[in-house]
């Protein structure tokens, strides 16, 4: 019983799997968890639609998808990258530096394995053709949380105003990075390497821009636990302004800022500036695909797609930015500040915590379904499908103790990384 303690303990805020009370100090975050599991909740029904909706229905999908891409991976990885604050600060007291990064790393390498063994499965999904082995690389959903981890662990050796430099820098010159390695790739194999390792043949979260995320989010990451550890309503609702804020001008930056596009620095765009497949290149930009299926209906052609709405284009990055700040600012006052507390707030509690088993269990159960539903009834099947994976994961972790989930697989190996450090006196 008290190796089972030690361990809720000693488990990272948001990876811990039961709803054990901690005996520490430091309170928790609830929202952490509740906005995960919200993220998680909208992957869900996000993949299930594009699976289920019927082909009348489907533009659906698209539409849906490019206003609320904000709740899904964007989100997720923001509270990924600030996740490690906590994991470094709760502990620095308690064990060595040795064993704190061990622990990170750890849970960073198996993510960022489970990611590069999902690549294939995503290349096939997507209709893409690579060989073996370069099939294995690709920064999706997984890879780049794994990375995340790794990273923050460094970007927090920066001071918050080096950081707060540092990232948009990274994200005003990503576009033009991206867009000088896709011209020239095939004229140089150095070229097409780095094209291959920055960009990937999927580039769904790909390193460039997405790498600004971390120096960010653990400026806020920070923030957070500096309130978390004072534990007064003072400070939380300081937190909370400060959320709120800096949400909304990240936003107003996002959707009115002028980006150069091109080699030679000719094009300026605002966010709002719509593109297409013939403006923008979808190998590049994937979510560019949505305008193609929105516009599968007959009621109205829609021109374009705004910039701040295309993933990972500079204007993205900060509207994405400030959405989850924004997100999280609403979710911490209402559930950490005013204490609202109901089912459904604990059942997306409990999403966020087992949120990598239902990112990967989905995948079992969205092909059974192929174009069967129409927007009539895939909300209600969709929502139902949400209700089976809590109760199937539900009843993996309570009775099986989610034995073989990567949860439970980062505590044990985590664990054991922690055994060979030196505990501080």
């Amino acid at each position: 019983m008290s190796e089972i303690n030690e361990e809720e303990q000693n488990s990272e805020i948001s990876t811990l799997i039961k709803d054990g009370k901690n005996s520490s100090s430091t309170q928790r975050i609830a929202s952490i968890d509740f906005v995960k599991g919200l993220a998680m909740g909208f992957i869900i029904f996000a993949h299930a639609a594009l699976f289920w909706l019927d082909k009348d229905w489907r533009y659906i999908y698209g539409l849906v998808f490019a206003f609320l891409d904000i709740l899904g991976p964007s989100v997720f990885v923001f509270l990924s990258a600030l996740s490690v604050v906590f994991s470094i600060k709760r502990k620095k007291r308690m064990v060595s530096e040795k064993v704190i990064r061990n622990r990170i790393f750890t849970r960073g390498f198996i993510i960022i394995i489970v990611g590069v063994l999902f690549n294939p499965i995503s290349l096939l999904s997507a209709g893409k053709s690579i060989p073996f082995p370069a099939n294995l690389w690709g920064w999706n959903f997984l890879m780049f949380i794994g990375f995340s981890q790794i990273f923050s662990y460094y970007a927090l050796k920066f001071n918050k105003i080096t950081r707060a430099i540092i990232s948009p820098i990274v994200i005003f010159i990503s576009p033009w990075i991206r867009q000088l390695l896709f011209y020239f790739k095939d004229l140089n194999w150095g070229v097409n390497i780095l094209h291959f390792i920055i960009t990937s043949p999927l580039p769904q979260v790909p390193f460039l821009p997405w790498i600004a995320v971390c120096f960010i989010s653990t400026i806020f990451g920070e923030y957070l636990y500096e309130a978390m550890m004072k534990g007064t309503e003072e400070a939380y609702y300081k937190l909370f302004r400060k959320f709120l804020i800096y949400g909304i001008i990240l936003i107003v930056i996002g959707v009115f800022i002028i980006v150069p596009r091109g080699l030679a620095f000719n094009q300026w765009e605002p966010g709002w500036a719509l593109q297409t497949e013939e403006t923008i290149e979808y190998s590049e930009y994937l979510h560019i695909d949505l305008l193609r299926i929105a516009n599968q209906q007959d009621y109205y052609p829609f021109p374009g797609m705004p910039l701040f709405m295309i993933r990972s284009t500079a204007q993205n990055m900060f509207y994405n930015l400030g959405a989850a700040l924004l997100i999280i600012a609403i979710c911490f006052y209402y559930i950490d500040i005013k204490k609202k507390n109901n089912d459904a707030i604990k059942m997306l509690i409990f999403f966020g915590k087992v949120s990598l088993s239902l990112f990967l269990i989905q995948y079992f159960f969205d092909p059974l379904y192929v174009g069967q539903f129409s927007i009539v009834f895939a909300p209600f099947v969709i929502a139902a499908y949400c209700g089976f994976l809590g109760l199937l994961l539900y009843v993996w972790v309570k009775f099986f103790n989610g034995v073989g989930s990567p949860e439970w697989m980062m505590r044990k190996i985590g664990k054991k990384g922690q055994k060979k450090g030196k505990p501080l006196n």
